[in-house]
């Protein structure tokens, strides 16, 4: 305790700084681009298209539009997960037992319009989005034409659309719910949730 000539008696606390959390910005954002897996965006809609300068490219009605987003280091096993769960998910009513969450686009013989999508592995860098954690464009082209094929062999290939890839697109839905599902293929493929897979 101090006192000062003239005025009543005051502690003063001095605080010990403790020393800062030393753990860098860069360590969390290193641990973002640890995420290594394909990711899936899926809307339930009534109808979806894609129009490329002013014409329509494809279109489909009732069905599922799915963005597809592919990380640099994905690999066949990516993709045919992403195919098995996206076609075997299971977003649709059975009218027959009032069931609401019990049949696949695949049982109803809908369509399903896939779409290239790199933003979804954009990371913000500030107010900037950064994109080098998805596949570079050389790779990434053929890398997706696969997965569209895997789509074509493991269902109907007239029901399976897609995008122009690269290409600025104008995707137009009508979400039906709205019912919009995220998929990556590393969180069950990896178990690391200790959750059982059912398909």
């Amino acid at each position: 305790m101090y006192s000062i000539s003239g005025l009543p008696s005051v502690a003063i606390n001095i605080a010990r700084t403790s020393k800062p959390n030393k753990t860098p910005l860069h360590n969390h954002h290193s641990k973002l681009l640890q995420v290594k897996a394909m990711r899936a965006v899926v809307q339930r809609v009534t109808s979806a298209s894609v129009e490329v300068d002013g014409c329509v490219v494809s279109e489909i009605g009732p069905g599922i539009l799915v963005l597809v987003g592919i990380h640099e280091a994905d690999s066949e096993s990516d993709a045919d997960y992403i195919c098995r769960k996206v076609l075997n998910m299971r977003l649709f009513p059975n009218e027959d037992t009032g069931k609401g969450w019990d049949l696949n686009v695949m049982q109803k013989n809908y369509g399903v319009l896939l779409v290239s999508q790199f933003t979804l592995y954009g990371i913000m860098k500030g107010n900037k989005p950064d994109f080098h954690v998805a596949m570079p464009p050389q790779k990434a082209k053929p890398f997706y034409e696969s997965v569209v094929d895997k789509f074509r062999k493991s269902y109907n290939p007239d029901a399976i659309k897609d995008g122009v890839f690269g290409a600025m697109m104008k995707v137009n839905l009508v979400n039906n719910g709205p019912v919009t599902m995220q998929l990556d293929s590393s969180q069950t493929s990896k178990n690391t949730n200790g959750t059982v897979e059912e398909s």
